[in-house]
């Protein structure tokens, strides 16, 4: 960390809003550089201009994490069910940290190191397994010193917890994000009760990220902080969220709606919604705010917009274009300029311009989780014939 920033638990027990930044595989999948499936973060090796890019994006939207791009950045995820190991998982996360360090440098922005969910986890294997997993990830990160450490994108409270008991024997201060809802993790424990097992293990931030759209999210992390406060527990509060609507969405979120991955995009969340999103996470207590998945620059700059009071300053990226559309009051046609406040893009009812969709969808809902032979890591490619088995089981759903 250069010398005069704060860091993260300085900023947050002085009350101050941490701006995160937004999702990386869906970004750079969308540009070209990840492939969608394995959701690998290979580009840090192989288009390093590409995630320095987005990172200088996120920032000049008013990000203050550059969050090294190593999700699913572990070596038993890198060679799973036919993805090449082209460079271990240490060789990416390095890269990583020095990407993100390089452009976090320029801005008053910090350096989150990052593990997730394992394959092998889902395949039943041992705690010390999984463990060991987490240890080589979070050498690299202490050896490039990064400012904090995330746990994110867990679906079941366990896996969060043992890779909280990992990350916290570095001394780092650690943050642990769980994708699940209202609901709870997939083996039905509540988000309250997963907060407090993972402030216990040593989290000293709490949230959600991905897998649900904002207000979903915002939910899940109040039930969270009233756990905690039940408890007698003290902790800060996160909330990365999808930028796409899931109102129709069951437990295990929008990977279950038929439209992922590729046909997402109408569900997208406006700028206008973000600044709804923002504030309603401000009202919450929630001091970290970011996005996940589907999460662009111009997202992330709606939230530093609408919390630009209480940060004391605009983003870079809002001089030219003014917050609420200012800039509109310079366009050639009247009607266009009379849209250039604040209550016009509140309450407007985006079309989607698609007559025939549907406004919701039905979830695939397999209902698996842990143990189940669908989910079990595997090095060799997917055969023919497993493939039939789940189109198969498609058809009977």
């Amino acid at each position: 960390m250069a010398p005069g920033k704060k860091g993260i638990l300085e900023r947050l027990n002085a009350g101050q809003v941490v701006i995160g930044d937004g999702g990386f595989v869906f970004a750079l999948e969308k540009r070209g550089y990840v492939k969608a499936g394995p959701w690998t973060p290979e580009a840090t090796k192989e288009h390093p201009e590409a995630v320095r890019q987005l990172h200088r994006e996120f920032l000049r939207a008013g990000a203050n994490v550059m969050q090294t791009f190593t999700f699913y950045a572990s070596d038993d995820k890198l060679e799973n069910r036919g993805n090449k190991l082209t460079y271990t998982g240490a060789q990416i996360n390095e890269a990583a940290c020095d990407l993100a360090r390089e452009v976090a440098n320029e801005g008053d922005a910090l350096v989150a190191g990052g593990v997730s969910q394992t394959p092998s986890y889902l395949s039943c294997k041992s705690e010390k397994e999984v463990k060991d997993i987490f240890k080589r990830q979070l050498d690299v990160f202490v050896k490039k010193n990064v400012d904090f450490l995330i746990a994110e994108y867990f679906e079941h409270v366990e896996e969060a917890v043992w890779a909280v008991e990992v990350l916290k024997a570095t001394g780092k201060p650690v943050a642990a994000s769980l994708c699940i809802g209202p609901k709870g993790d997939m083996h039905g424990v509540s988000p309250a009760e997963c907060a407090v097992r993972l402030v216990k293990a040593g989290a000293q931030i709490v949230g959600v990220n991905c897998h649900f759209d904002p207000m979903t999210c915002v939910e899940a992390v109040k039930m969270m902080k009233e756990g905690v406060e039940k408890a007698g527990l003290k902790a800060h509060y996160m909330v990365q969220p999808l930028a796409f609507h899931t109102p129709d969405c069951n437990c295990q979120g929008f990977i279950d709606l038929p439209e992922f991955p590729f046909g997402l995009e109408p569900r997208i969340l406006t700028r206008w919604d973000m600044h709804k999103y923002a504030r309603e996470a401000y009202n919450a207590g929630i001091r970290y705010i970011g996005g996940c998945c589907g999460f662009e620059p111009y997202h992330i700059r709606a939230l530093a917009e609408e919390l630009s009071p209480e940060r004391g300053c605009l983003p870079v990226g809002s001089e030219k274009h003014g917050s609420w559309g200012a800039g509109l009051e310079m366009h050639t046609k009247p009607w266009v300029r009379a849209r250039a406040r604040r209550d016009y893009w509140e309450n407007l009812k985006p079309a989607s311009g698609r007559p025939l969709c549907a406004s919701l969808s039905t979830p695939d809902s397999w209902g698996v989780t842990k143990g189940d032979t669908a989910l079990m890591q595997q090095k060799e490619a997917t055969t023919k014939d497993q493939l039939k088995q789940l189109f198969d089981r498609t058809k009977s759903h």
